[in-house]
């Protein structure tokens, strides 16, 4: 086979059977979780018996005749003793139309942490309602994590309907006040569009506990016509065209065999972060700022003509140049800021507080440099959007705004541009405990408080 056909001239992916969605899911305590995902799994025939069995002789043992679907998730000792999810559970599955990573994340406000961690690299968010309950502050603060994190789609998934003789009036007011409190978050246009699949957020009612409108549609709400979740999962449009982007490609190692057989070989390996890049572009090396040519393309041991994120690639340049770890190259025309003032939405996920002053390390793709915290202006109330100013440190779970100081420049897209370049992990340089994860660029708040364009749909993006 000649290595110039594995150049593509349509980058486009179809979002069929071999498409891959990443989802997690978050709620307030006790709302179902871990009882949804255990269902989603059980009903979609992703259980294996031995687990099934396990979980059956587990749940015998607690005096359940049921199984508790809840425990093919609740992995840990504490959890399974409490009933409750403490840390993120990652679980794997297919259907003949999609494959599945999806997240199962804590509920309790002091693991919020655990749902960022889990919705990061999320292109889904499934937001949990109790129905008897509506929604409530941890349901706000989700939502609110699901929007700063650019979260691209939301399932609104009002659960324990049975609870509420699956009446459709609580099911249409708590959509209704959960979309008031979406519109407010700042972020319209995501998924803005007349297809109901290109919605930023969709509504379901469903029952865990019952299978009502998991995986099979629900025989007791006839008044609701929309897709199943899993339905929604299997068919949401989640695989875009990477030609969008700019080219970013962050070097994570030089190759220089020095062997016989290559003795001027210089290769410059990594992972394409975002875009396309062709044999043949000009590119220029950040922060350095100098500036060559894609002489060669390397792709599991064959030269090609084009590659594309995610793939992991090696690029040759053809001028020689001091390029090392942490480099990044992009198209010379479209090349991102270099900075080492650094302003930021931040969630703060360690127990000691990140406080004005404080020396750390910043990492952001494959650089880390060291950094100094400047500022810290703000710190969001989820309750209300609004900012409390000079706050003086962040403790665990807070949202907020920094500005750091980098010892070295940072090649850095706002985060709202790229989700991968645009976000960076704050590190103890004492034990390399994470302190923050950060997202550079202005806060979806901050884009909240701007008056929407004259004559902008009140709804775009939001309906149900």
């Amino acid at each position: 086979m000649s290595t110039t056909n594995t150049a593509r001239t349509d980058l486009t992916v179809d979002a069929g059977a071999t498409s891959l969605l990443r989802f997690a899911t978050a709620g307030s305590v006790d709302d179902g979780k871990s009882t949804l995902v255990g269902r989603l799994l059980h009903d979609s025939k992703s259980v294996l018996a031995d687990q099934l069995e396990a979980v059956e002789h587990a749940s015998r043992n607690r005096g359940q005749e049921a199984p508790d679907l809840a425990l093919l998730t609740d992995g840990l000792r504490a959890e399974r003793e409490q009933g409750i999810t403490i840390d993120v559970a990652y679980r794997y599955f297919a259907t003949p139309r999609r494959r599945f990573i999806l997240a199962d994340t804590p509920g309790h406000v002091q693991y919020t942490r655990n749902m960022v961690t889990g919705a990061s690299t999320a292109e889904l968010a499934v937001v949990l309602v109790d129905a008897r309950n509506g929604v409530v502050e941890q349901t706000r603060r989700h939502a609110a994590v699901a929007a700063l994190l650019r979260v691209p789609h939301v399932v609104l998934a009002v659960n324990k309907m049975d609870l509420v003789g699956y009446q459709e009036s609580v099911f249409a007011a708590i959509a209704e006040e959960f979309t008031a409190y979406a519109g407010s978050l700042g972020v319209p246009g995501w998924g803005a569009g007349g297809d109901p699949q290109d919605k930023w957020c969709t509504a379901i009612p469903i029952s865990a506990l019952a299978g009502d409108n998991v995986v099979t549609p629900s025989a007791t709400m006839d008044w609701y016509g929309g897709p199943t979740v899993l339905e929604h999962l299997e068919t949401v449009p989640v695989v875009a065209d990477p030609s969008d982007d700019p080219a970013r490609f962050p070097v994570q190692y030089v190759i220089r065999p020095q062997t016989t057989e290559h003795p001027d070989y210089r290769g410059y390996a990594g992972q394409i972060a975002s875009g396309v890049l062709h044999v043949g572009d000009a590119v220029t090396v950040l922060p350095s700022g100098r500036t060559s040519t894609i002489e060669g393309i390397d792709a599991l041991g064959q030269s090609v003509d084009v590659a594309w994120a995610p793939q992991s690639v090696t690029l040759r340049l053809a001028d020689d140049l001091d390029i090392s770890r942490g480099d990044l190259i992009a198209p010379t025309a479209a090349t991102p800021s270099v900075t080492q003032d650094v302003e930021a939405t931040v969630c703060h996920v360690a127990d000691r507080p990140l406080t004005v002053g404080q020396r750390v390390l910043l990492k952001h793709t494959t650089r880390t440099v060291k950094a100094l915290v400047k500022e810290i202006p703000s710190r969001l109330t989820l309750d209300d959007l609004s900012q409390h100013p000079a706050p003086g440190e962040l403790v665990a779970n807070d949202i907020g705004r920094i500005v750091v100081r980098t010892a070295a420049p940072l090649a850095l897209d706002a985060y709202a541009d790229s989700r991968r370049t645009g976000s960076f992990l704050l590190i103890d340089p004492a034990d390399g405990t994470t302190l923050t994860a950060g997202m550079a660029g202005t806060a979806f708040a901050e884009a909240a408080a701007d008056p929407a364009p004259e004559g902008a749909a009140d709804d775009e993006g939001w309906d149900f």
